[in-house]
């Protein structure tokens, strides 16, 4: 079959929000013709359904800052099977090149000398728009899209605050990872120069059944109760039809 997974190299994939429907034809395939499948926490079992009888799965997944396998080994996982003639594939929640560390992992492939390819994935922030019917852009109020991360590298001292300067006006910024405490968030976006009124939209596990939206103007953004992770938030104009 045209598009199967090659032996000795790498896939980097994006898994998208979960819902399997929203995997692309070459993701699909690549699941169903690899060796291995080296996949984060987030992937659910609806995709991981997806691989082949021959393929051997492993959880390489992070969550809440504890690492159950450690980045420098999941590039060691990736490298060490690709020279022993296995197609790998390194299955990411959403969009391999949106805050999924691909940086890291492509430099340890180039580094090794490992065939790579990147089969991207609908990254969390285009789910959440979709699955809300909810425009990121609008050109009567929005013409930029901003993403953000709100989760760093383990090697910096302190993390950057999500915004600084002021948000322009016709901007929809967008926070991945964004933390459990929405009163902090709130507290950070009004230090940016965010006016209280501003509409904004926090969405757990966007695209997926399990999906929770809660949407309020900056002001009352800190009574909030996010649901369960993964969570993405917001912040702008385009987002006022959240809070009808």
């Amino acid at each position: 079959m045209q598009g199967t997974a090659q032996k000795g190299t790498v896939y980097l994939v994006g898994a998208g929000p979960g819902d399997p429907d929203l995997l692309t034809l070459r993701a699909s395939r690549l699941l169903a013709s690899a060796d291995v499948v080296l996949y984060d926490d987030l992937v659910p079992d609806a995709v991981l359904a997806l691989c082949g009888e021959q393929v051997e799965r492993t959880s390489v997944g992070k969550r809440c800052g504890q690492p159950r396998t450690t980045q420098t080994g999941i590039h060691r996982l990736m490298i060490d099977n690709a020279r022993a003639k296995k197609s790998v594939v390194r299955l990411k929640s959403g969009d391999p090149l949106v805050f999924g560390r691909a940086a890291e992992e492509l430099a340890a492939l180039y580094e090794a000398e490992i065939p790579v390819e990147i089969v991207p994935g609908i990254s969390a922030v285009f789910a959440a728009g979709a699955a809300m019917q909810l425009p990121l852009t609008d050109r009567r109020s929005a013409s930029r899209l901003v993403l953000v991360a709100g989760h760093h590298a383990s090697d910096k001292t302190a993390a950057p605050p999500l915004w600084t300067g002021v948000l322009p006006p016709d901007a929809t910024l967008a926070i991945y990872m964004p933390g459990r405490d929405p009163a902090a968030i709130a507290a950070e976006l009004r230090r940016a120069g965010i006016p209280d009124d501003m509409p904004c939209v926090a969405i757990s596990r966007a695209a997926t059944p399990q999906q929770q939206v809660q949407a309020a103007r900056l002001h009352s953004f800190a009574q909030l109760s996010f649901g369960a992770s993964p969570v993405l938030v917001l912040v702008g104009r385009a987002m006022e039809s959240a809070l009808v």
